[in-house]
């Protein structure tokens, strides 16, 4: 630690070893001393800070020390009482580090050498600039509690220091001249956060609480105002711009938290490669302290930060740490000593900061920014405050944290402590202070004033992003065959010295030979419609578990040298000017694995974005954002969406487990074209069913029941006619049937089964008698294409659905409910009198007997047959 550090002698040494000893325990363990609680400063300790000085004596402290090499503590010789006025200072005050859990030691020095200084005030400016900050967020919560009495705000009372936190993050960022700061946060704040950092005006927000404001009531549900997003433009002190947004988002407050990572990468991806690199996008995520320790999402989210699939550059987490969530106290709501504890899991480094010290949460907001674009790593911010008022503006708090809000009741705001402060340094004049807070009083009132006397409401802010025009439903999905030979080309062709594995091989040979011949099964297909996407210049995404390789051995996206392990990508050498083609394994997750691709969706509307889950019963781990977004985002934010969920289904005996998809769930969710929701059952309809989506679909998800089993199913396959010809067809004729006047029963069915129906059709003689209509798509219903086939059997009056799935499950009873009324429109005087053919109904999706279920399926087929 010292140049002569060998020469001292042994009572030296032991004071030198404690001095060092005490240093790193500063370093450590100080934030458990530190200042950082608002309401009551209490003196903590740790064990090994119990005893500050070590056992140094007073001639110790006073003794000079060699610190050469120990971060800003260093250079030269200081004595012990010096040093511990600098640690006291950086590791004691009102921020709390947390930092040396990083095994990087380049980063531990990085932080030291920010805060082991002595500390130098901010300019007047910028006190003047936060204390402006924090006289609009106060002014503006109280002004919406008086004039608006009663109304559900979620104010961000007793936090106001936040939007200091995001004024200088916006700062820096425009400074730092990236593209956008993107912002997803829960309602507790919200409305203050439009409008001081993307800068919605204020007549707009006051006009939402007039209840006039929703011009989107005729296109769907609309949301509650403080769920709302926004766009924007920040400016900074220099005159600089930047971009900003908050993002859309519902009460489930973390669901948002992939869904903007997401968001972040498509606009990253967008960008040039050089430009991509520097991350000028910035994601910021806020949260509350009950959520962010107790939502898994945060976690999963998280371990998405520095994997290839993900990467954004780094997040900054400011979580405004109310110290309660809705009731509970912390002691109810986590095990942790504080609600960031899990982001030393990533050796992130924690700032935890007192929110009555703005100055020092600029600083921190400064670090931070410093730091994320340093190392590109995320960064979370501990932001200590309060909740002035209860979860919600008419709730008592004192039911059930008596002592706190007594404490509350007392304490004066952030800007009363700040404005005394800087008035008694001299830096600005009571009526300095005086005279801004009137200024700001006096617009709000006029804009209050100008919102009840406006005739007709501002209705540019409900902008929705930018949506591609499509090309039409008309358009044709076909494609050449020069097309399907540069795809069969880029499945044989490997660099030199590249090793196929030799299982792998033969099946690469088979694809591109089928591209050529025939037989082209579900995953050619599937490759095919990716990469003559590609070729036409339409970027594609496809990430999911194990995707890359296919769960069932199909898909071979990417293939992997036998030798050398690294990988080669067929579908990025189609051509010089081909869109990018992004493939990836994601993390063993659902809830924020799909949240991220939706964000991804919404901000990449000209890409194909595919989520694949590994069975399709996975989707279950990602409800929230199923219902939340995938389901009703349009109807509420007039957010669109064209991510594409593709979920393995299907029933072969192998248990309740991965069996399903669960239809049924996604057609309860289905209404006014929200969502379709499709189960082809040829190569050919998939591949034609991708296309018209990228191409022709009206921005809204796409939810495919994928199969398993029918992967290499013999019937399953499509000839090259099929790809080169044709279109999308939601509901298909039988091509078997050759006198329609034989027929005398109709079966409907979806999926896989209409191939286990050919077969026991086959076996018992019956090919004319029984005609199969397989349905493509669920919803939006097939009527029209249902209807042009009905129509070619008129006398025949015996028609049944049969599905795989129990009577309970599957699609059948969403289509006894609406398609007989759909059919009846267009054919008039037709009645469409279906049964059911089903298994038993069941609380499992299916049997955990092979026995039992090849039981069943005979039975299915039996009934089926009639």
């Amino acid at each position: 630690w010292s140049a002569d550090k060998n020469n001292l002698d042994p009572a030296k040494k032991s004071a030198e070893s404690r001095m060092f000893s005490l240093i790193g325990a500063y370093r450590s363990l100080g934030h458990y001393m530190a200042d950082i609680d608002p309401l009551e400063f209490r003196q903590r300790t740790h064990p090994e800070l119990a005893i500050e000085h070590h056992g140094l004596t007073l001639w110790d402290l006073d003794r000079e020390f060699p610190i050469g090499g120990l971060g800003n503590l260093g250079g030269g010789i200081k004595t012990m009482r010096e040093i511990l006025g600098i640690l006291r200072n950086s590791y004691c005050r009102t921020i709390g580090l947390e930092y040396m859990h990083i095994a990087d030691n380049e980063q531990r020095d990085w932080i030291q050498e920010r805060f082991e200084r002595p500390y130098k005030s901010l300019p007047r400016t910028e006190h003047l600039r936060i204390l402006d900050k924090l006289n609009e967020a106060e002014v503006f919560e109280t002004f919406l509690q008086t004039k608006f009495v009663g109304q559900k705000r979620f104010s961000l009372e007793g936090g106001e220091s936040a939007i200091v936190f995001l004024d200088e993050l916006c700062e820096q960022a425009a400074n730092a001249e990236l593209n956008e700061v993107i912002i997803g946060m829960p309602h507790r704040g919200r409305l203050n956060v439009l409008a001081a950092i993307t800068g919605k005006s204020y007549s707009q927000i006051f006009k939402e609480f007039e209840g006039n404001y929703d011009p989107r009531l005729t296109q769907g549900s609309g949301d509650v105002k403080y769920h709302l997003g926004a766009e924007g433009e920040f400016t900074a002190a220099t005159g600089k711009t930047i971009e900003t947004s908050v993002a859309a988002n519902p009460s489930h407050l973390e669901t948002v938290d992939p869904v903007l990572e997401g968001i972040a990468r498509a606009k990253l991806d967008r960008l040039s490669a050089e430009r991509h690199q520097e991350f000028p996008i910035l994601p910021v995520l806020v949260h509350g302290d009950a959520a962010f320790a107790g939502q898994g999402v945060v976690y999963e989210t998280m371990q998405m930060s520095q994997l290839r699939a993900y990467k954004v550059g780094g997040t900054i987490h400011l979580v405004v740490n109310n110290q309660v969530g809705f009731t509970a106290s912390p002691m109810d709501s986590r095990s942790s000593v504080y609600c960031t504890d899990l982001a030393k899991a990533w050796q992130c480094p924690v700032f935890h900061v007192n929110a009555d010290d703005p100055e020092s949460v600029a600083r921190v907001a400064q670090v931070a920014f410093a730091y994320r674009q340093r190392y590109h790593k995320d960064v979370v911010i501990d932001l200590v405050c309060y909740r002035r008022r209860g979860h919600n503006e008419g709730d008592d708090p004192s039911f059930t944290q008596p002592k706190m809000y007594d404490l509350i009741e007392q304490k004066r705001t952030t800007r009363t402590l700040y404005t005394e402060a800087l008035i008694g340094r001299g830096d600005i004049s009571t009526q300095d202070a005086d005279d801004v807070m009137a200024k700001f009083r006096e617009r709000l009132e006029a804009v209050f004033k100008e919102v009840r006397e406006a005739s007709n409401a501002d209705q540019t802010w409900a902008k929705t992003p930018y949506y591609p025009k499509k090309l039409g439903v008309e358009t044709q999905t076909a494609i050449s065959a020069e097309v399907m030979e540069a795809v069969a080309n880029a499945h044989l062709d490997f660099p030199e010295g590249f090793t196929v594995h030799p299982k792998v091989l033969p099946q690469l040979q088979r694809r591109a030979n089928s591209y050529r011949n025939g037989n082209i099964d579900w995953a050619s297909a599937e490759l095919l419609a990716l990469g003559s996407l590609l070729m036409e210049g339409r970027p594609v995404r496809l990430v999911g578990q194990d995707t890359r390789r296919g769960t069932f051995s199909q898909r071979f996206a990417a293939i992997v040298d036998r030798k050398t392990n690294e990988s080669y990508v067929p579908l990025r050498q189609l051509s010089e000017d081909q869109g990018a083609f992004h493939v990836y394994d994601s993390l063993l997750s659902e809830y924020a694995a799909l949240g991220f691709e939706y964000g991804y969706s919404v901000a990449a509307p000209d890409a194909l974005v595919c989520w694949e889950a590994q069975f399709g019963d996975f989707a279950n781990g990602g409800q929230s954002v199923i219902d939340e977004y995938i389901s009703s985002g349009n109807a509420k934010w007039t957010q669109k969406s064209g991510v594409v969920l593709l979920l393995p289904h299907g029933y072969e005996g192998q248990g309740p487990d991965h069996s399903s998809a669960r239809i049924e769930r996604w057609l309860n969710l289905c209404s006014e074209g929200a969502l379709a929701v499709c189960q082809p059952s040829t190569p050919a309809s998939y591949f034609h069913l991708l296309r018209t989506h990228a191409y022709v679909n009206w921005h809204r998800p796409l939810v495919v029941m994928t199969p398993k089993s029918m992967l290499r199913n013999k019937l399953s396959v499509s000839a090259v006619d099929e790809f080169t010809h044709g279109h999308w067809q939601p509901a298909m004729g039988d091509p078997t049937i050759t006198d329609p006047a034989s027929v005398r029963r109709i079966i409907l069915c979806s999926g896989k089964v209409r191939w286990e129906l050919v077969n026991a059709r086959a076996a018992a003689g019956l090919d004319q008698q029984i005609a199969i209509l397989p349905l493509e798509r669920l919803y939006p219903l097939p009527a029209k294409e249902l209807a042009a086939e009905l129509a070619k059997y008129p006398t025949v009056g015996d028609v049944c659905f049969v599905q795989e799935e129990p009577e309970n499950q599957g699609a059948w009873w969403f289509l006894q409910l609406y398609l007989p009324k759909a059919i009846a429109e267009l054919i008039p005087g037709y009645e469409l009198k279906m049964t059911g053919v089903t298994r038993p109904a069941g609380s499992a999706p299916a049997v955990g007997s092979v026995k039992v279920h090849a039981a069943q399926e005979a039975e299915l087929m039996r009934r089926a047959l009639g």
